[in-house]
């Protein structure tokens, strides 16, 4: 079936191409110019036809075609890992949809050495869309500097060091977050700390250790252990923290203190009497459900709602390059309890 044109728009209602793009594109110009008569009639065929306007066109009108892209350097909808990134696809979406723009998830991304996808190669086809909302949690730091010496708009789900200028961005403050449960470790006379978990890496992880090394001074705590890389046998691991006198651990994913929990219950120990748990948030969704773990809420819903303002802002030249960080909100748990006596 032959695809429809605004010419065709223009001729079964009766007026000229020019009117029928004044009327698709709208704004002051065609409120002004055209009778309402006449834009009832042209909304009218363009609704009996179900003509669709082409996007390069409209982009050529006016400078933008409602169109975000949503690139993600890891799988979007993986099985393992459909908590990481669906809260931020939520909000997004709710954005978008609020703002009146569409979404381009881009998906045909080439993939390089290492396995992990690209956003620069033959396939590119982020100009299809007015801007990209950019995920994933280590980005290309290569990539990351090209976008930023290019033209085309992006605003990252994370903070992110700078990349020859300021990134825009829109995070989780992970760094306040952190040093806010070293606190409360704290001050219920917690002194003796381990940390399981890596210090270096992606921004996200490096503003956690950040935060916590902070605390350390401020609490006049103690680092007895740290384990820098997560996946360790939990028992192990146990065995590692009771050797150090560590009263409170500190781990950087939930799916390590899950068993490490296990395994200190099967030891005789209780959680939080004899040794306290706490988790530097986390994306995955817990299996033990009968254990709360005590740790922060990410807020992923509202950083990719608030990146896609952002992005908007920045597409409709109402503000600059932002960056923003939002508050990690402290879940209580039970596994973080006064030290106990006889550990005192």
């Amino acid at each position: 079936m032959k695809r429809l044109t605004q010419r065709d728009i223009a001729q079964l209602a009766g007026v000229s191409q020019a009117t029928v793009s004044l009327v698709l594109n709208g704004g002051a110009d065609a409120a002004d110019r055209i009778p309402e008569e006449t834009r009832r009639r042209v909304q009218k065929i363009i609704q009996e036809t179900g003509y669709v306007a082409d996007p390069v066109a409209r982009r050529m009108a006016k400078g933008r075609n409602n169109i975000l892209g949503v690139f993600t350097y890891e799988p979007a909808f993986p099985s393992a890992q459909a908590d990481f990134f669906a809260p931020f696809l939520f909000g997004i979406e709710d954005a978008a949809q609020a703002l009146g723009y569409d979404l381009l998830l881009l998906t045909a991304a080439a993939r390089g050495e290492d396995g992990r996808k690209r956003i620069f190669d033959e396939k590119n086809r982020l100009r299809l869309a007015d801007g990209c909302v950019v995920l994933g949690r280590d980005f290309d730091r290569a990539e990351l500097v090209r976008l930023m010496a290019g033209d085309f708009p992006f605003v990252a789900v994370g903070r992110r060091d700078d990349a020859g200028a300021p990134v825009p961005y829109v995070g989780a403050d992970y760094a306040a977050a952190t040093a806010g449960l070293v606190e409360r470790a704290a001050g219920m006379g917690h002194r003796t700390l381990a940390y399981v978990g890596p210090s270096e890496g992606p921004e996200s992880t490096v503003d956690r250790w950040r935060g916590f090394e902070r605390a350390l001074a401020e609490q006049a705590a103690e680092l007895v252990l740290h384990i820098p890389f997560a996946g360790g046998p939990e028992r192990e691991t146990l065995e590692k923290v009771r050797a150090s006198g560590a009263t409170a651990v500190f781990f950087t994913e939930l799916a390590d203190a899950i068993p490490f929990k296990r395994a200190a219950v099967a030891a005789g120990l209780s959680v939080p009497g004899d040794l306290s748990i706490v988790v530097l948030g986390s994306h995955i969704r817990p299996t033990d459900t009968g254990t709360r773990f005590t740790t922060y809420a990410v807020p992923r819903e509202e950083m990719g709602r608030r990146a896609t303002e952002v992005l908007v802002a920045m597409l409709e030249e109402k503000s600059g390059v932002q960056q923003v960080l939002l508050n990690c909100e402290p879940v209580e748990g039970e596994t973080l309890g006064p030290i106990s006596k006889s550990k005192v």
